[in-house]
Order: structure tokens, then C-alpha cells, then sequence
């Protein structure tokens, strides 16, 4: 039934005086957020008949909650970057400063965030893909490249993918690299030099971009024919390090037989130089003598005669055995020279007939028929 019909004593229904009293009109919203305000502070476990003191505790409660919950939001905003790392703080997506390692702090969630960008690590990428060499052949290349981050606002902002980006960056500088080589300089000693090039153009590259990448390394871990004529290749491949190999042994040989032979040819030199001078010396000391011989000879023949005589005779006997013989009061005489005949034998006891000038004796016609049987005179003496 309306509030306002017969027998419901015109009472409004916001509890205001009878209808056509003086309270008539809207109702009154103060009244009604003071008696929303009594009945939270009746939940919050206020009592009696303190209204108003009920209010102000309700105010109060919510307060103390809505600092709390500021403080708790502050909070959130600090943060630790540790050391390699760097924090990016964005402001609703906008970059606006780069955190560096240590406590810090934002402005929390949502208003600000922070990405965490690790800088010392080093990152690695693989690729592998067949290629066409400069003399179109076809070549199995697997290439690794490793990078740093070097500035986390461009590796954030100016590159959407960077692996794939440097991926695709590294793909193609070595198909360029590869395109421009034959492939016998690639599979020999010109993959170092592959990779080395490529590396320059990759970094080139990636500042052109602004990608905040740094490339440490890139090496061409395999270079390799296609399977089907991997067979062939590596024959050439061994022919090729066969010649290398000999080539260095030959190298290595010679380097040991020229400077011997320097060596030797040098010593000979010198042994025929000191020989020079040696014989030289030996013609002008004997010219020197016979001038110094002669001016004697002229001056008494006879005697210089018998000089020489005497001094080649001495020279000549002096290193022979000699024996001396008394024939005139003597029977036949042998003479066999026992202890020459051993040491001239030695180890071999080669008991040669012994030789005519190790036996010196003067026998008379007669004693020749008889020489065999007769014994050595005790008076027969050898004299060295």
C-alpha cells in the first residue's frame, strides 16, 4: 500500500513526521549517511548511545586502513638490481631511466615498472643451412655466434625479437662471406677467415639497428660438403694435408742438410786453407835449409857428404829392428823373430812366413845348403 493513503498515519518512509506536518518534503541525506555511519560503527563493535562518537571511530578505522593500504603500495615500489644487471623503469610503457646495481625504487604498479636486463651474461646462438660458395658449390656450414647485451634501453625498444633479429643478421653476412670464397678456401684455412669478416659485418649491422647487442665471438664450427659427396671431399681433403705434411717434412729437411752442408763446406775450406799454409810453410822452411845445406856443402863436400849420409841412415834404421852378426867364427844362422810374428798376428793368429825385412843376416855361399837345420848362434844379439 502507498505511504500515503487512509489509516497509515502519513508517515514517510525515511522516518520523517506526519504527512502535512512540518517535516514534509524530501528526506534529509545528512540524517542518513549519520545513521549508515551508527550502524558500521555497531559492526566495528561500538555500543551505546554516542552517535556521533560512533562516526568519528568509523572515520577513523577507515583512515588508519587507507594508510595502511598506502603504505603497503609504497612498498611495492622498492626493488634490488643485482650486479650484471641493469633495471629498465618504464612509466606507462615509457622509458625513464635505467636502474643500476642496488637497492632502488619506483613508483609501483601501475603507474610504473621495472624489466630486469642481465648485461654480463653471455648469450649464444646457433645456425646451420646449407650455402652456395663463390664457384657454386654447395657446402654444409654450421656457424655459433655469443653476445652481451651493451645498452638495455635499445635491446628493449629498438629491436622487437633480438635473438631472432641476430639470427637472421648472422645468417646472412656469412651467405655473403661464403658467396664471395670458393670452396676449397673455405674448408681449408680460409674458415677462420670466414668467420672473422662475418663477425664485422654482423656487429655493423646490429648498430645499424640500435639493438644494444655486442657480438664477443663468431666461429664456423663446421664447414663441410653435402653427405652425398662427403666421401670425395674428405679424400681431397686428406691429399690436400698429405701435401701439406710432406711439404713441411721437406721444408724441415732441407732446413737440416743446407746448414750442414754449410757447415762442412766451410770446413773443408778451412782445412784446405790451413793445409795451404802448411805445406807452403813446410816448401819455404825446406828451401831454407837446402840454401842453408848447400852453402855448407860448398864450403866442405866431404864432410857434408857423410853428414848426410850418417843423419838418413839414422832416420831410416831408427825405426827398424836390427840384428848384428858375427859370420866370420859362426856356424849357420836362423833368426825368426818370435814375439814380432805374435803381435803382428794378434787376434786373428794369421802365423804369416815372415818377412824378408824383419830377418837381417850375412851368411857365406857355402852356409845356404844347411841354413834350415842349424841352430841360432848364442852369439847372435838383436839390437832395435
Amino acid at each position: 500500500m502507498p505511504w500515503n493513503e487512509p489509516g497509515r498515519n502519513s508517515k514517510d518512509p525515511w522516518g520523517g513526521g506526519h504527512r502535512g506536518g512540518g517535516n514534509q518534503g524530501p528526506p534529509d541525506l545528512d540524517e542518513s549517511l549519520k545513521k549508515l555511519m551508527n550502524q558500521i560503527g555497531g559492526l566495528l563493535g561500538g555500543g551505546g548511545d554516542g552517535g556521533g562518537g560512533m562516526g568519528r571511530a568509523a572515520s577513523a578505522g577507515i583512515s588508519l586502513v587507507l594508510i595502511l593500504a598506502l603504505v603497503i603500495w609504497l612498498a611495492s615500489g622498492f626493488f634490488i638490481v643485482s650486479e650484471g644487471q641493469r633495471g629498465v623503469v618504464l612509466r606507462f610503457g615509457e622509458f625513464q631511466k635505467v636502474a643500476t646495481p642496488g637497492p632502488n625504487w619506483h613508483i609501483p604498479y601501475p603507474v610504473e615498472r621495472v624489466e630486469i636486463v642481465d648485461i654480463d651474461t653471455i648469450r649464444s646462438l646457433q645456425h646451420r643451412a646449407l650455402m652456395l660458395t663463390g664457384d657454386e658449390n654447395i657446402i654444409d656450414v654450421d656457424i655459433a655466434m655469443q653476445y652481451r647485451v651493451r645498452d638495455p634501453e635499445d635491446f628493449l625498444f629498438n629491436v622487437r625479437s633480438p635473438d631472432i633479429t641476430a639470427r637472421q643478421i648472422m645468417e646472412s653476412a656469412i651467405r655473403e662471406r661464403v658467396g664471395k670464397n670458393n670452396l676449397e678456401f673455405i674448408l681449408g684455412e680460409g674458415r677462420g677467415d670466414v668467420a672473422v669478416t662475418a663477425r664485422t659485418v654482423i656487429q655493423e649491422a646490429l648498430d645499424a639497428y640500435q639493438s644494444g647487442i655486442f657480438i664477443t665471438s663468431v666461429s664456423m664450427q663446421q664447414a663441410q660438403p653435402p653427405e652425398p659427396v662427403q666421401e670425395a671431399f674428405a679424400d681431397a681433403i686428406r691429399a690436400r694435408e698429405d701435401e701439406v705434411r710432406f711439404r713441411n717434412e721437406a721444408e724441415a729437411y732441407s732446413n737440416t742438410v743446407i746448414p750442414r752442408a754449410r757447415g762442412e763446406a766451410a770446413r773443408l775450406i778451412q782445412e784446405a786453407e790451413a793445409y795451404r799454409e802448411q805445406v807452403i810453410a813446410k816448401a819455404t822452411g825446406d828451401s831454407a835449409r837446402f840454401t842453408q845445406l848447400l852453402v855448407e856443402y860448398q864450403n866442405a863436400p866431404s864432410i857434408t857428404r857423410e853428414r848426410l849420409y850418417l843423419e838418413t841412415m839414422e832416420s831410416v834404421l831408427g825405426s827398424v829392428g836390427k840384428v848384428i852378426v858375427d859370420t866370420q867364427n859362426s856356424n849357420n844362422l836362423l833368426y825368426l823373430p818370435i814375439d814380432k810374428l805374435m803381435r803382428e798376428g794378434g787376434a786373428s793368429q794369421n802365423l804369416s812366413p815372415m818377412p824378408s825385412s824383419s830377418t837381417v843376416g850375412v851368411r857365406s855361399p857355402q852356409q845356404q845348403s844347411s841354413l834350415s837345420s842349424q841352430r841360432p848362434d848364442p852369439r847372435t844379439r838383436e839390437i832395435r
